[in-house]
């Protein structure tokens, strides 16, 4: 299939593939390349906005006689509405290029195109970028502060950290942080002039280090001198399945060149802030 197929019929500015083939070129590589996207839920959806319900606070049990009434009460429930906002990128490429037949072409800008979405998805997840990006981590109130003292000595930190999620019914599925801090963590020594590192590897991946048995992702995006404890269940990454790619030659019909397009709709949501652990050093 042709990359730029539609051309022929004139169709310029359409989409020039259909839902599925956008889905296999664009979402599916944007959310392997993006460490929000691995390390939350993704869930797609096809409405302007995604209400994701939350518990605050159960209902209540108690012990009671064989054959007594058992008092009832009622769970505190919530809805935490999430309205994607859209992401786009543009690449121009020769006509060459797009009226090239190979598969091979196709993947290529879609990949392109996908690995930068998914670079601006984590910058707003770990980090803060203003409107209309979708609040990521650094503008969450609520989530639940470690303090991994003036230096990366230690693990401590990341027990405590478990130790607060399962505090709040969940578990720390990944830990995430910048690449110099994950460096400094990789080289903590289980002892003095010890050669056994603290961070284990993980059998399934051995390029992956662990951390208490929880995997450590690493994101340019994150602060120097943070680690986020993520909790899967308890962080959502929401995307809109209307993604699109699609062409114009107008902009670039003296040169021969055409414009492709790429877009998407993506959002965050955190229904319980609380489980998820930013420890920071305080030195």
């Amino acid at each position: 299939m042709a990359f730029y197929t539609q051309l022929d019929t004139g169709a310029d500015g359409d989409p020039i593939l259909r839902p599925e083939d956008v889905h296999d070129l664009l979402i599916r590589p944007m959310t392997g390349a993006s460490v929000a996207a691995q390390v939350c839920s993704v869930i797609q959806t096809g409405s302007t906005s995604m209400r994701l319900p939350y518990v605050s606070a159960d209902p209540s049990a108690e012990w009671v006689e064989e054959g007594d009434e058992i008092t009832p009460t009622d769970p505190t429930l919530g809805e935490l509405d999430v309205v994607p906002t859209k992401i786009g990128g543009l690449t121009i490429i020769s006509n060459e290029l797009a009226l090239d037949s190979d598969p091979a072409a196709n993947t290529m800008v879609g990949q392109g195109l996908a690995r930068d979405i998914a670079r601006r998805v984590d910058e707003a997840f770990f980090s803060t970028v203003s409107s209309p990006a979708p609040e990521g981590l650094d503008q969450l109130s609520g989530v639940t502060a470690v303090d991994a003292g003036g230096d990366w000595e230690n693990l401590d930190w990341a027990a405590e950290a478990i130790n607060n999620a399962e505090d709040e019914n969940t578990v720390i599925t990944a830990f995430v942080t910048s690449p110099a801090d994950a460096l400094l963590l990789a080289q903590l020594k289980d002892e003095t002039d010890s050669n056994r590192h603290l961070l284990q590897p993980d059998p399934t991946r051995p390029t992956r280090r662990m951390v208490a048995g929880v995997p450590l992702w690493v994101s340019r995006y994150v602060t120097e001198g943070t680690v986020w404890g993520i909790p899967q269940d308890r962080t959502h990454v929401v995307i809109r399945t209307d993604a699109t790619i699609a062409v114009s030659t107008d902009a670039y019909f003296s040169s021969d060149r055409v414009g492709v397009r790429g877009t998407m709709r993506v959002a965050f949501g955190f229904p319980h802030a609380a489980a998820i652990q930013e420890v920071t050093l305080s030195g």
